[in-house]
């Protein structure tokens, strides 16, 4: 069984998650609930679950507050949360699970079934970058999924990515080199910032480490380190004004 704590200020939502939980997971056993952060760290402390759902907005302390004060957990967490845009996309860039209210039962069920899958694997990495994602105001590091887990990586020190069939490669600043088990279209729309342009079907390109952009030879983009990367015809006037805007920003 999965030991379980419900975090939540609100009554309702705690019957309505408990409710969910006996009638659609059978492996989840729910040890305690707490309508606080500070309720809540007294209940892990006592308790020592496996799973800890919780919201974010709370009396007294918030969800992050509660996660921040215990060092290195051990337990998975499945954040609950009214929709935030900022706070939804840490979460992509963390590999952390959430779900919106209201609670859609198959997106619960989903989540519950990942944690199953990974509730032997070490949690804490993940919940470190969360938070320093979140208290930097700055979504700085992203878990891209290898071939045995998650690699956590500065977004501003990738150079470019380039397509790979069903999977991609992500080029480093550092010349590092890295194959991913996603498509260049999933970790496009994960990293989701200004600072990368879709320049051909197989580049996506982080606007920092453009040196120039050259007209002969069908046109390409030369980075900093000499790479030269294909810009397709139908982008080359949506580069030339992206860049015009990035380098004004």
């Amino acid at each position: 069984m999965i030991n379980t704590i419900i975090i939540d200020d609100e009554p309702k939502v705690q019957k309505s998650i408990e409710m969910i939980i006996n009638q659609y997971c059978p492996k989840l056993n729910v040890v305690g609930m707490a309508s606080s952060a500070l309720e809540g760290i007294k209940e892990i402390n006592c308790k020592k679950p496996d799973l800890v759902l919780i919201d974010i907005e709370m009396p007294h302390g918030t969800g992050f507050d509660l996660l921040e004060s215990i060092k290195n957990p051990e337990f998975q967490i499945i954040f609950i949360t009214a929709y935030n845009q900022y706070a939804v996309k840490a979460f992509k860039y963390s590999a952390v699970d959430y779900l919106l209210k209201p609670i859609d039962i198959e997106e619960f069920v989903s989540a519950i079934n990942r944690v199953e899958k990974n509730i032997q694997s070490p949690a804490f990495q993940k919940y470190n970058v969360l938070l320093e994602n979140i208290k930097n105001n700055n979504l700085s590091k992203i878990a891209i999924p290898t071939s045995d887990g998650l690699e956590y990586i500065q977004v501003n020190k990738i150079m470019y990515l380039e397509a790979e069939r069903s999977y991609c490669y992500i080029y480093m600043e550092n010349d590092k080199k890295m194959l991913v088990s996603r498509s260049l279209s999933d970790i496009e729309k994960l990293i989701e910032s200004e600072s990368f342009f879709r320049c051909h079907k197989s580049f996506l390109v982080n606007l920092e480490y453009v040196k120039k952009y050259v007209r002969f030879d069908g046109g390409y983009i030369l980075l900093n380190n000499s790479k030269r990367i294909d810009l397709s015809r139908r982008k080359k006037d949506e580069f030339t004004e992206v860049m015009k805007k990035y380098m004004k920003s």
